[in-house]
């Protein structure tokens, strides 16, 4: 197992050197605070962690920020203290700790035996019962597996109904941009909605300027619409500095009513005031392709990804 050495910081523990996790059974877990797909794995993290932690195992998160926002310390112990995640975190700022792995996804998962060597990995979220039984046989345990029902944003994803794709809105990665005449990049424009979204198009109205990673509101009164199949929206958005934004959501041109997220009220009401990836949609019965707007209500938010589940 690499050394992680090169980790900026940490939280929750002292620095841990390879002294420390000599003779232990590690698990490493490659996060980022914004990502859903580790979000929705993080129930069972923590639950390893509680459950094997006196039977010699030793959980350890790497977390490799995928966007700026996510390089702020106090960023990060905040959005980590919120979702209740207690074992170590190498902070892994300068991607030292993600390149000795030559990882390449959120999230990972490397599990080593007591010598060092990494006996099993697995990338992205699944494989839940594979992992503890890897888990079990290097700790020399015979135990029932442990009982996991992720909550709220951790719920697993309706993967028979998801038919929408990750979508960034900085111009260094997005796709499927629908505003008439295209994006531009790095200055001020005004953007408008066309009058009919096609599944899986996105567009920006009001004033907006579009940067690598997000689009920045210039003005109050900008909105972001999708064409979506999915039961979960999740947007991935920050504020300006010291500052919030109250927001509203529609489906479909109305209030979301019951299919709100837990970051909004049934009006579509929410407030932008941390930097972190917000549920804004859960439809219950039947899904269809339907229309996701938000409105901001003062200048400043940053829009970076959007994801579904």
């Amino acid at each position: 197992m690499p050394s992680l050495e090169g980790a900026t910081g940490w939280l929750n523990s002292e620095p841990l050197t390879q002294d420390d996790l000599r003779d232990r059974v590690v698990l490493v877990n490659f996060c980022t605070f914004t990502c859903i797909n580790w979000i929705r794995q993080l129930p069972y993290v923590r639950a390893w962690a509680k459950a094997y932690g006196d039977q010699g195992l030793i959980v350890v998160g790497a977390h490799t920020p995928e966007f700026s926002v996510e390089h702020d310390v106090d960023h990060i112990r905040r959005a980590l203290a919120a979702m209740g995640v207690e074992h170590p975190i190498a902070i892994d700022n300068d991607y030292a700790v993600w390149d000795a792995f030559a990882n390449r996804a959120w999230p990972a998962l490397y599990l080593a035996d007591e010598q060092g060597a990494i006996r099993f990995q697995h990338f992205g979220e699944g494989r839940y019962e594979e992992s503890e039984r890897a888990i079990q046989e290097l700790l020399g345990v015979d135990d029932e597996l442990v009982s996991v029902e992720g909550q709220g944003i951790e719920a697993p994803a309706d993967w028979d109904d998801l038919e929408s794709p990750e979508t960034y809105v900085g111009y260094g990665r997005a796709e499927r941009f629908a505003s008439p005449d295209g994006a531009v990049a790095d200055e001020r424009q005004t953007y408008a909605v066309p009058e009919e979204l096609r599944p899986n198009q996105w567009a920006l109205a009001g004033e907006w300027e579009i940067g690598r990673e997000a689009a920045v509101l210039q003005e109050a009164g900008g909105r972001l619409a999708y064409r979506f199949h999915s039961r979960d929206v999740h947007l991935v958005m920050a504020p300006p500095e010291a500052a919030s934004v109250p927001f509203r959501v529609l489906l479909d041109g109305e209030s979301p009513g019951p299919a709100r997220g837990d970051d909004i009220d049934e009006q579509g009401d929410g407030v932008l005031s941390e930097p972190r990836l917000h549920q804004l949609i859960r439809q219950p019965g039947d899904i269809e392709d339907r229309t996701f707007e938000i409105t901001f209500q003062a200048p400043g938010a940053q829009a970076l990804c959007f994801t579904f589940g």
